[in-house]
């Protein structure tokens, strides 16, 4: 904790805008500022810790086993075959206790348990525990295992016609406004087509891991995770303990993009060891078990309806989606999310329904709903273009609403049309030629483009600073890093409103007992755990201000020093034995009051081989909306892995299950093709001036999932237009475009 001082609590409930900002105001000028990474230097050197590299002393290391059948019932783990081994210390079951599925973001019950009964391939049932890692993994290879199989739920394609309807998930699953169906039947102009994405997973290079240990009847774990303030009651809960008594640090995550918003099975499998044992247990996952036994993005089937006037006003859009998951899981894919407030139209209907297999858990990943959705809606955004004649930007542009075409209230701030016009600039739109024109050699060469848009959340959280006599402050919430820069924004905001450099800062994150966070997901981390550090400095800030008998107005803070009346102080000197104060915001009225999003355009050249289908992206820009960027520098670097994933979801992204049993058959980073360097050209990213009132007091909008939400289908058009070959079915691979390519080429 941060220690003994005046205390003190600064709380704001978003119910009304807030028009002015410290952040606007302040004078150190270091908000916005391309800094470099507050804790970059511990990352370059290896001394910034990930949850694998945390020891203990008398730790042992556990290794999950999973089962080779994706439905049936475990008969027998025969773990005296095993404990003879070298190094092998025990197996460890708990049919009831272990978790089946692994957590869904945000939430604080407890998974699914109960792993008995198989519901997909890979399901962890035992933990072998070894003197070595070593020892544990050539064991836990080893281990037999009994299942009496079942028929299973394996084949999405045979089972569509099998489907329920989910309860809502942050959007109702099935939305109908007006009358779609004769909207379709009396418009001029009229589109109708079907799009389909695969299963995808995460694949961040830190692969789940938990080191687990108690100690007088309370559990600490260093574990990967993105929101240890609700995953520590989650696990509390699945582990039949007091919250109290759980305590979830995780200082650095090497990635999650979802998969780590919830507990995974390795959690529960090391806490249970290591409350058997008596010592602690640290257990990593395996890369192909990171795959089987997380959370996956679903697989969607998306049917598009689009229904216009002879201009091109649309007066109906209709967007339809089928998603997998576990039988007795709610979450679904919501594909249909952007679509709710993107562009016009009076009738509407948006729905999502559930296929129900045994495949591993579908859940969050980067930018649920707007990543596959998008690929679809925007897709067929550009084939209607075409349809009508109509240039892609100059229908969108017709089809920006003035007022969210559902709720009618106002949006909080939007610039989607501003993004599309000064990326088309910038972009060279106006070359863009007619499709199947453009040759460079035996290369095709086409332009895309494509809106992007992603909600904009605020979640309850809370933040402690404190200012010491030195006149160092000491920033506190259970807010994660994920590698997006949450340690670099938090400490520029503290430092902007309290008027301190970087190095008189020093920011904790990622431990359960720090101030509640909403933690890293959502694309809220940085507004939501950032609004309360600004609210726990600017209570700091009033306190330095009475001291000196001014109105806060009337002081600056700069380097260190309060500046009132033409005389200068050390805000330490004013701390006394020190200030501390907590921050709380919370969402309010303005969440119903005003529609929140980010918004941005993407554009892509791309390439396509006349002779083998192959595509290359040569260049992409994107332009972005997202209200006060804290951080131009991270910013940036969160789009440029926007783009990247929409490059890998358009091209080369695809979790294969083989339809007789379930099984992830490319369960690797060998075989599930995330784009490398060679397959990413030069991004350029361009962020629009922009301030939301409506939002938070930091004016600022999420952006972490913004740069992936329309990405992918930048590409398929591009796609279409370099050599006229439209494919629904993502990724493009070379097979499904090589057959219908031109026949009759223009000479080089």
């Amino acid at each position: 904790m941060l220690g003994l001082g005046d205390k003190h609590t600064n709380s704001l409930t978003m119910d009304q805008p807030v028009p002015s900002s410290l952040l606007d105001t302040g004078a150190q000028n270091i908000i916005s500022k391309p800094l470099p990474r507050y804790e970059g230097a511990k990352k370059v050197s290896g001394t910034a810790r990930y949850s694998a590299e945390f020891t203990a002393e008398n730790m042992a290391y556990g290794v999950l086993v999973g089962v080779g059948h994706g439905s049936g019932t475990v008969t027998g783990v025969d773990a005296d075959a095993i404990r003879g081994l070298p190094g092998v210390i025990d197996v460890v079951t708990d049919f009831k206790s272990f978790l089946r599925n692994a957590g869904q973001g945000g939430e604080t019950k407890a998974p699914t348990q109960g792993v008995e009964e198989v519901a997909y391939f890979g399901q962890f049932v035992a933990i072998v525990l070894g003197e070595t890692y070593e020892a544990a993994r050539g064991a836990a290879l080893q281990l037999p295992l009994t299942v009496e199989p079942a028929e299973g739920r394996f084949d999405f394609d045979a089972l569509k016609g099998e489907t329920d309807t989910p309860p809502p998930n942050n959007i109702p699953a099935h939305y109908t406004q007006g009358d779609l169906d004769r909207a379709m039947a009396e418009a001029p102009l009229t589109f109708d087509a079907t799009y389909t994405t695969p299963s995808q997973n995460s694949a961040a290079m830190e692969p789940h891991a938990s080191l687990a240990y108690w100690d007088e009847g309370k559990l600490t774990i260093y574990g990967s995770y993105q929101i240890p303030t609700k995953d520590a009651i989650a696990l509390a809960k699945a582990l039949g303990v007091s919250q109290k008594n759980v305590r979830i640090v995780a200082e650095y995550v090497g990635g999650g993009f979802g998969s780590k918003l919830g507990i995974s099975p390795e959690s529960a499998a090391a806490a249970i060891a290591s409350r058997q044992l008596g010592r602690p247990i640290k257990c990593v996952m395996l890369r192909q078990q990171v795959f089987d036994g997380t959370v996956r993005r679903s697989n969607t089937e998306q049917r598009v309806r689009l229904a216009a006037e002879a201009d091109g006003t649309l007066v109906g859009i209709g967007h339809e989606t089928l998603c997998a998951n576990l039988p007795d899981e709610d979450f679904f894919e919501p594909a249909g999310i952007g679509t709710h407030s993107l562009y016009k139209g009076e009738h509407r209907v948006i729905t999502h329904d559930l296929v129900r297999v045994n495949l591993t858990l579908s859940g969050s990943m980067r930018a649920p709903g707007e990543a596959v959705g998008m690929l679809a809606i925007e897709s067929a955004m550009d084939e209607f273009a075409e349809q009508l004649g109509i240039d892609p930007i100059e229908l969108r542009r017709r089809n920006d609403p003035d007022k969210d075409p559902e709720k009618g209230v106002p949006f909080s701030s939007r610039q989607l049309t501003r993004c599309l016009e000064v990326g088309a600039e910038r972009f060279g739109w106006s070359k863009r030629q007619p499709k199947a024109t453009r040759r460079d050699g035996e290369w095709w060469v086409g332009l895309g483009v494509a809106a992007a848009t992603r909600n904009n959340l605020l979640e309850k959280n809370a933040a402690k600073a404190r200012l010491n006599a030195a006149g160092h402050l000491f920033v506190e919430t259970a807010m994660t890093d994920i590698g997006t820069g949450s340690y670099t924004v938090l400490a520029q905001i503290a430092g902007e409103v309290m008027g301190l450099p970087f190095e008189r800062i020093t920011v904790k994150l990622g431990d359960s007992e720090s101030p509640e966070s909403s933690g890293s997901g959502g694309s809220w981390g940085a507004c939501g755990s950032g609004s309360a550090v600004y609210l726990a400095c600017e209570e700091i800030r009033n306190q330095l201000a009475k001291k000196l008998g001014v109105d806060p107005d009337a002081m600056t803070l700069k380097d260190g020093m309060a500046i009132a009346e033409n005389r200068s102080t050390p805000i330490g000197d004013l701390a006394g034995e020190g200030i501390e104060a907590t921050g709380e915001i919370n969402p309010g009225k303005q969440k119903d009051a005003v529609t929140q999003a980010s918004y941005g355009a993407h554009f892509a050249e791309v390439a396509v081989n006349a002779v083998t289908g192959e595509v290359r992206v040569r260049r992409m820009l994107g332009v972005f909306a997202a209200g006060r960027i804290l951080n131009r520098q991270t910013a940036r670097s969160q789009c440029l892995g926007g783009l990247t994933f929409g490059i890998g979801a358009a091209l080369t992204e695809e979790l294969i299950h083989d339809v007789r049993n379930g099984k992830a058959v490319n369960h690797d980073l060998a075989e599930y093709h995330v784009p490398v360097n060679a397959d990413v050209p030069q991004l350029e990213i361009e962020f629009l001036e922009e301030r939301d009132v409506h939002s938070n007091p930091l004016h600022a909008k999420g952006i972490g999932e913004l740069g992936i939400s329309g990405a992918g289908a930048a590409i398929a058009n591009a796609v279409y237009n370099a050599c006229g070959v439209r494919v629904r079915d993502f990724p493009l691979t070379l097979d499904k475009i090589l057959p219908h390519l031109p026949a009759d080429l223009p000479s080089a």
